[in-house]
């Protein structure tokens, strides 16, 4: 892995930008960003994962684990990575019509990896 420069933000992430494993293979490149900016929140990314446009893998935002200006690292092995599902189509909107629609463990996960970033507590902290 180059220099992948400064840390950065989703906001920023633009498309063609080299995604890696946790321990360091290139994996690929940058499709789409998926988030809802008016919300502040960051799903995921595409990651174009061929030499040949077209073979496409999504990665969910806890599956991110630093994202820089010129490049993104996954939490993954490159093993791990071979496993990225195929991105599907999200509904536009979700209704959650009861407290026994949500799944309180991924909304935990997705709060912790929030304040650790927030708060610069997490494990990846340098």
């Amino acid at each position: 892995m180059d220099d992948l420069g400064a840390p950065s933000s989703y906001l920023v992430l633009e498309p063609g930008v080299e995604v890696f494993s946790r321990d360091g293979e290139k994996l690929g490149e940058v499709q789409y960003v998926l988030a809802d900016s008016e919300e502040n929140v960051f799903d995921g990314i595409v990651i174009d994962v061929s030499w040949v446009p077209g073979a496409l893998r999504f990665a969910d935002a806890l599956q991110v684990a630093e994202i820089y200006e010129r490049g993104v690292v996954l939490g993954l092995t490159s093993a791990d990575a071979e496993r990225l599902p195929e991105p599907t189509e999200n509904p536009g909107m979700i209704e959650v019509t009861g407290v026994e629609d949500v799944d309180r463990s991924e909304l935990h996960q997705k709060l912790r990896r929030a304040w650790e970033i927030i708060s610069g507590e997490g494990p990846d902290k340098r």
